[in-house]
């Protein structure tokens, strides 16, 4: 390869709402550079190739994920020493799965929390991070919750799938206010099977639209607040 050229390679930061906790799927090398350290899905791109096409084929090939509810491109990595072999230029996107997939995983490949990494290989920990970031500021601005949420759900429900994903709790009562306004949500005329011990069967709801659609930008979840949602 000429001196002036360098390889570019598409990666999957793949995020799912497991066990109350926002994770990323990703593999152990077992070869130099980073032996043993875990890395994001991806590989090379190849001649005549969009970065989005080449994402998704390296997704497919390294597990079986039956739906990717939303895709996006994320960024682009340049940093010459991101790679200690050579130049390789890295366009990461971020996917995200709804809870009800169950990809078959191949052995070396597994579900990590984001607030738990283990040991990354290259730059891949601070995508995750950025990704993370991305996904935190969508779920104000978005109702991109749809591509972690099931189909239908209570309020309790996905108060935890975004506290999970935005890592701070949420307020259940103002989410349901906020995204109710904003045409977000819009219940069901389902509700929950009665417990054991009795109780009010609580209704289900559904996202509007499981499309992306921004619902007010100028919105953002204040932390130090129990996960206050500006309107």
């Amino acid at each position: 390869m000429p001196a002036d050229c360098f390889r570019h390679e598409a990666l999957g930061v793949v995020f799912q709402v497991r066990g109350s906790r926002l994770q990323v799927l990703l593999w152990q090398r077992a070869a130099p550079p980073f032996e043993g350290s875990w890395a994001l899905p991806g590989g090379q791109l190849l001649a005549g190739e969009r970065l989005g096409t080449s994402a998704g084929r390296y997704l497919a090939a390294k597990v079986d994920i039956p739906e990717i509810a939303h895709l996006e491109q994320l960024e682009t990595r340049s940093d010459p020493a991101r790679d200690p072999r050579e130049r390789v230029l890295a366009t990461a996107y971020l996917a995200l799965v709804t809870p009800g997939a169950r990809p078959r995983l191949p052995g070396d490949t597994a579900w990590h929390p984001v607030d738990e990494l283990p040991a990354c290989a290259f730059d891949h920990g601070s995508i995750i991070r950025s990704a993370r970031e991305r996904l935190r500021a969508k779920l104000s601005y978005t109702n991109i919750g749809f591509a972690l949420a099931p189909e239908t759900f209570t309020i309790s429900q996905l108060r935890d799938t975004y506290a999970a994903a935005i890592g701070h709790p949420v307020s259940a009562t103002n989410l349901q206010r906020i995204l109710t306004r904003r045409a977000v949500i819009e219940p069901t005329p389902d509700v929950t099977r009665s417990a054991r011990g009795g109780g009010r069967p609580a209704t289900l709801y559904r996202f509007a639209s499981r499309g992306l659609v921004v619902t007010n930008p100028f919105a953002a979840f204040r932390p130090r607040e129990a996960g206050t949602l500006t309107s």
